[in-house]
């Protein structure tokens, strides 16, 4: 599972730096929260969710003298477009509104926006987007921080598919706002979204493959209780060094995982162009734990689709894991294992029914598979299927007592419903069982990292620091454990430096660990560290595994960009949170 939880914050909100500790990964989202009273428009001094069309009272003037007073002649003519406006007249309103234009004394700055911003209105009612820009920019000229004339222009501008100037604007009009209008949230979130989808796309299609650390990998392999692709290999198949699978695995023990691609690709070759290899595939089962003469195919095929997995290269992935997934006569733990691998991918892309479907088809085939239940359990969670998931989980426990993370995870969902229940004993009960756990697996990290996620929810933040510390004490070079503690720091002390340590010991131990980066932009963002957000923002953008998390990313660097800009363009910046370095 990713290491990011769900928010119902959008995270684009996060990197636009609300000035708040902000925590991800199972502790969740705390944003800086200001005044509930309707904003106001500094044209009008109407609630800015109001943006009544068109806009301006009807008034006599500064003057008592109609006949000679320009900016009264120009009120006249304002108070004849809105009439006309009003009446769907729109061309008459534009001529009405431009005349008041001509009239009005150039000093009049605020009634000036005022008149160009009902012209672009009216503009928009007859479909004309350029002209609602055009006089939309004017009113900007005039009063650079005019929140109707922005969100008007950022809808004009996505018409026209300038999509990265709508942002700017929508940008600036939440900010303004302090985050309150929900219809200024969603446009920017939804603008943010389809940028990020467009971008990760084109990026993904076209980017070469990037390994990930050897940490990252020998930990995901070692996540498999029955994987036998990376079961300890014999003396005897040490000795194998004709075959390209034994030399990709003595690669991967050794580190060198750009070796171990080729190596399977040197073994699929020669299994499949040797007539003994056609003889044999109809004869024994393909699998390293074979009794006659090793054939190592389908153990080949799923080794090179791992590394293609984590390379996040799924279009190389996925015919891998089918070819093993088919082989009727491979090791039913090879069969398995590649339906896991393939269903984890089908989540990664959001098509739950078919990772549903391979992980019903590995239960079918191996029943007693505890990879596979805890997987499934997994995706049950994520579905809200948490009754399903606790009797995976459960079952997992039943079938191999002394596998930890079944039981952190059984905890942890048993908690999660009580505490989304708001049953107060069920919860006490859940925690007291977390309290057991600890105890009774002492060397199993998930445990304190989970039970420190729910007690991070319980408030109790000296308890939940104290978990993250014994995690990190069990797995020193897990990185997500560090990142999970600094975050906790910004939501329990609001201690933004040593949560910055903590991370860039995170990326220290770990440099291609995409949720360290990640992390550690959202924080350089509310520091005020535009340039430094980006750049970790990117190095995330090249780590991700799949193009759904791509796109994630390049939305939070894409907030980030249209900070930056506003504070050139507009000096508008959010409270930042810390001293910036």
């Amino acid at each position: 599972m990713s290491s990011q939880q769900e928010s119902n914050w959008p995270s684009w909100k996060i990197a636009l730096a609300v000035g708040v500790p902000i925590a991800v990964g199972g502790v969740g989202y705390y944003l800086y929260k200001k005044s509930n009273r309707p904003i106001q428009d500094s044209s009008n001094g109407e609630p800015l969710t109001a943006r009544k069309e068109p806009e301006g009272r009807p008034s006599t003037g500064r003057s008592q003298d109609e006949t000679q007073d320009p900016f009264t002649a120009a009120t006249k003519k304002k108070n004849e477009g809105n009439a006309a406006f009003k009446k769907g007249k729109y061309t008459e309103a534009i001529e009405k509104y431009a005349e008041a234009i001509s009239l009005c004394p150039v000093d009049y700055k605020q009634e000036l926006s005022t008149f160009h911003q009902n012209k672009a209105a009216a503009y928009e009612k007859l479909g004309n987007n350029e002209a609602v820009i055009e006089e939309c920019s004017k009113a900007i000229e005039y009063n650079p921080k005019y929140v109707k004339a922005l969100f008007r222009r950022s809808r004009a501008l996505e018409i026209m598919g300038r999509k990265s100037e709508c942002l700017e604007d929508m940008t600036a009009v939440c900010i303004m706002e302090q985050f309150q209008n929900a219809t200024s949230m969603v446009f920017a979130d939804r603008v943010l979204k389809e940028m990020g989808k467009e971008m990760a796309a084109e990026r993904y299609k076209n980017r070469g493959p990037i390994m990930p650390s050897v940490l990252f990998v020998n930990q995901y392999f070692a996540s498999f209780t029955e994987d036998i692709v990376s079961r300890p290999l014999t003396d005897v198949e040490r000795a194998n060094t004709e075959s390209g699978y034994i030399c990709g695995r003595l690669a991967l023990e050794s580190g060198d995982l750009e070796r171990v691609i080729p190596e399977c690709t040197r073994e699929i070759e020669a299994a499949t162009s040797s007539e003994q290899c056609q003889t044999q595939k109809t004869e024994t089962v393909a699998s390293p734990i074979s009794d006659v003469p090793p054939n190592y195919l389908s153990a080949a095929y799923l080794l090179r689709g791992s590394l293609h997995l984590l390379q996040g290269k799924a279009a190389s992935a996925r015919p891998d894991l089918d070819k093993v997934i088919e082989m009727d006569i491979a090791d039913v733990k090879l069969r398995v294992n590649a339906l896991i691998k393939r269903g984890s991918l089908h989540m990664q892309e959001q098509r739950a029914d078919e990772a549903q479907a391979d992980f019903d088809y590995a239960v079918k085939l191996d029943p007693q598979n505890t990879d596979v239940l805890h997987h499934r359990g997994q995706l049950y969670i994520l579905l809200d299927k948490t009754d399903d998931a606790l009797k995976d989980f459960k079952e997992c426990m039943r079938i191999k007592p002394d596998f930890a993370l079944a039981h952190a995870q059984y905890c942890y969902s048993v908690y999660r419903q009580a505490f989304s229940r708001r049953d107060a004993i069920e919860t006490r009960r859940a925690m007291a069982k977390f309290e057991e756990l600890i105890k009774e697996t002492p060397n199993c990290s998930e445990s304190f990292g989970l039970y420190a996620q729910a007690l991070s929810d319980q408030g109790d933040f000296d308890r939940a620091d104290e978990m993250f510390q014994n995690a990190i004490e069990v797995e020193p070079d897990n990185a997500t454990q560090y990142v999970h503690r600094g975050l906790l720091c910004l939501q329990a002390k609001q201690d933004i430096e040593e949560s910055v340590k903590l991370v860039r010991k995170a990326i220290e131990i770990d440099a291609k660990c995409d949720f360290a980066h990640e992390t550690m932009g959202t924080i350089e963002v509310q520091r005020g560290n535009l340039v430094k957000a980006t750049e970790h923002f990117e190095i995330a953008i090249n780590l991700a595994k799949s193009e759904m998390e791509m796109a994630h990313l390049f939305s939070l660097k894409v907030a980030a960009i249209a900070q930056a800009n506003l504070v050139k363009k507009y000096g508008i910046t959010t409270p930042t949170f810390g001293p910036a370095s």
